[in-house]
């Protein structure tokens, strides 16, 4: 909060993505994939976009992985423009069983995104 008493929401400067000149913070797009009742966790993160620079990219852990496939993702990609600026909504979803944590809870982003930019 600065001394006008503005809050400024932030994460770590290298968890923001810089799509086209706009700075957009994952946590946001996380919240709001988590909310939606048949997801159980989420990973969003940048990945290489030849215009833009990068673009939104998620990973969910889905309730029940029979749920996974490309239904659920045009599903999830909906409820994001519902509920999020299309500029914050993932382009695309990818699913997997489990997202890797530490043993105290915290997301490793940075092991999914490394698979995303080996392939790159």
């Amino acid at each position: 909060m600065d001394e006008e008493g503005y809050l400024y929401l932030t994460d770590r400067k290298a968890n923001m993505i810089i799509s086209g000149g706009v700075n957009i913070y994952p946590q946001e797009t996380e919240n709001v994939l988590t909310l939606h009742p048949k997801v159980m966790d989420a990973a969003v993160f940048g990945i290489p976009h030849e215009d833009f620079g990068e673009e939104v990219k998620a990973v969910v852990q889905p309730v029940n992985m029979k749920d996974a496939g490309p239904d659920f993702e045009t599903e999830l990609l909906s409820y994001c423009r519902q509920n999020l600026s299309k500029i914050k909504c993932p382009k695309s979803i990818d699913f997997q069983e489990t997202l890797p944590r530490t043993p105290t809870g915290k997301l490793l982003k940075r092991f999914l995104k490394e698979q995303y930019l080996k392939s790159a």
